[in-house]
């Protein structure tokens, strides 16, 4: 099979092309306005929002109860900690973990005490049933050969493709590994993309084969997917002989020996060992994945990355084939905050099921509506800088800006972007959580200050989200990494630079402040996922030569969160 690997987000920077392909580019089709912060010192305009909020509280009373907190009316705000409660309670009883956990957290980050019991619940709900992370696993591998017998052959059977008038099998070949004694089983979401796909119109179906019985393809479903980290939950109808325990990444360093366990070009069984090569490559749009250096060829998509204990840690999901060694993986610790998403639970013995099978949980993904990258004192990492916010979104709402420091989410500490972002992927959008963040006061010394952020669902461009949102002057920021300002009173297509941000396009491209820039298009390839601007620009370290060229930037990147 062809295993995908977003290498753009790791080698992503600008096309340097001849104008003379631009030619169907687009005018700058920037918006009339942007949003502005709400003025609550308005009589009018508080009446207008608190009719908003009320608006919002049946389908979205989590969103209802931030924008009550932002607006400061305590009469507005127990109304909706009374509805959000009231639907907590009723996401208990019927065991509804996704809508519970939600209201759960966003309650808390208000200061809203829960009883013992209703505490126990929630607990029981999260802990009782969910595969690979109930701590039920009477069937742990005491040997290697006991891991790879844990580790299955996925099997997509996709008919047949027709080739120079000849017809071929089409099938799709991965790896994967059980988690669950029920039967549950862990592989990569591009393995098993055709089923889950709305696009895809063909024939496909999907089976798992056993290490003890590889002629016997045995049926299987789709529980949940998560395209973003590319990851999927599977489920047979079969009680494995082995499972496989899920360990903890942060365990792991660089030159830390592991082995990856697959099917690689089809051949069952197969086990390579290597070491970590790197902790930190940006290659998906949230997080960092493992370099590994254990071979790994098409087919191992899917399968377990093993440490010494015999306990996963990762999920091999790509491999580099034109380049001999470079081979990825997915830490597990993001399995293991997506899993509850991924999974519904099954119906108990005594409910009516449906005849209808339930579609495939998709796990949506949540964001601020912000960019920014890892402050640094030094070498030492203090907190994740905000750069950029879009006008009327969370973050903005919040009363976040540019230059803000976060240094906690939800009580926890935040050095690092990553450290988010974690955070962010174990939350769903629609949630509400305290945040702590340095600012500067009015004196310019530093000061801390807390706010709830709301998160939204991330859409699969939030490139496009935040052109449409705001003027060139600040969207540029999160697109090529600089901000401008117009420089002519004449043209609205020529601007200054004022500020590069280190490590993005802009840098790469050896832009700096004062140098003139001149904007005469923009085109979206919706195919290939990214932007294009047609540019005329005097750089000061090239002797201010009118230099040609299109910078390119993808729809999504790891710095949006």
């Amino acid at each position: 099979m062809k295993m995908k690997i977003n290498v753009k987000y790791a080698f992503f920077a600008a096309g340097l092309l001849a104008l003379t392909v631009f030619t169907s580019c687009r005018s700058l089709q920037q918006p009339d306005s942007v949003e502005e912060p709400i003025d609550y010192s308005n009589y009018d305009v508080v009446e207008a929002e608190i009719k908003r909020i009320r608006g919002f509280m049946e389908e979205e009373p989590v969103r209802a109860l931030w924008r009550a907190e932002l607006l400061g009316r305590e009469d507005v705000k127990a109304e909706c900690i009374e509805e959000v409660y009231k639907k907590f309670k009723v996401a208990l009883v019927d065991k509804n973990y996704l809508l519970s956990e939600k209201y759960y957290k966003s309650l808390k980050s208000v200061g809203h005490t829960f009883t013992k019991i209703e505490e126990e619940k929630f607990q029981a709900l999260y802990l009782e049933s969910v595969p690979g992370l109930n701590g039920k696993n009477s069937k742990s591998p005491k040997t290697v050969s006991d891991c790879m017998h844990a580790t299955v052959t996925i099997w997509v059977d996709r008919g047949i493709k027709v080739r120079n008038g000849a017809g071929y099998p089409d099938i799709i070949i991965g790896s994967g590994f059980f988690i669950d004694e029920r039967g549950y089983l862990v592989t990569n979401h591009h393995v098993i993309e055709s089923m889950v796909d709305s696009k895809y119109e063909g024939y496909s179906r999907l089976y798992v084969k056993l290490l003890s019985d590889p002629d016997t393809k045995i049926p299987a479903k789709v529980v949940g997917y998560d395209s973003v980290l590319d990851l999927a939950l599977l489920k047979v109808e079969i009680e494995p002989d082995f499972v496989l325990s899920l360990g903890s990444s942060s365990d792991l360093s660089i030159g830390d020996k592991v082995s990856a366990i697959g099917t690689p070009i089809g051949l069952e069984g197969t086990i390579t060992s290597g070491i970590i090569s790197s902790a930190e490559r940006k290659l998906q749009t949230i997080g960092n994945v493992f370099q590994i250096d254990a071979a790994v060829n098409s087919g191992n998509s899917g399968g377990p990355l093993i440490d010494q204990n015999m306990k996963v840690q990762a999920i091999v999901f790509a491999g580099m084939l034109q380049y001999q060694g470079l081979n990825f993986a997915v830490p597990v610790e993001y399995l293991k905050q997506i899993l509850p998403f991924m999974y519904r639970p099954e119906p108990a013995k005594d409910e009516e099921k449906s005849d209808e099978a339930p579609s495939a949980l998709e796990v949506i993904h949540p964001w601020i509506c912000a960019y920014g990258h890892t402050m640094r004192n030094g070498s030492k990492k203090v907190g994740l800088e905000v750069q950029y916010v879009m006008p009327g979104g969370s973050a903005a709402l919040a009363g976040l800006t540019a230059g803000d420091v976060i240094t906690e989410i939800d009580g926890h500490k935040v050095t690092t972007l990553e450290e988010f972002q974690t955070y962010q992927i174990s939350s769903q959008p629609g949630t509400m959580l305290s945040c702590k963040y340095k600012t500067k006061g009015s004196d310019g010394d530093e000061v801390e200050k807390s706010c709830l952020v709301y998160f939204e669902e991330r859409p699969e461009s939030p490139l496009t989200l935040i052109y449409k949102s705001d003027f060139i002057d600040n969207s540029f920021i999160p697109i090529y990494g600089m901000s401008v300002t117009r420089a002519s009173s004449e043209s609205k297509k020529i601007y200054k630079i004022t500020k590069v941000i280190r490590g993005t396009v802009a840098d790469e491209m050896s832009f700096s402040e004062n140098d003139q820039l001149g904007v005469y298009g923009v085109k979206f390839d919706n195919e290939n996922k990214y932007i294009m601007t047609q540019i005329l620009i005097q750089r000061r370290k090239k002797g201010l030569i009118d230099v040609g060229m299109v910078l390119t930037a993808p729809y999504d990147n790891p710095y949006y969160f």
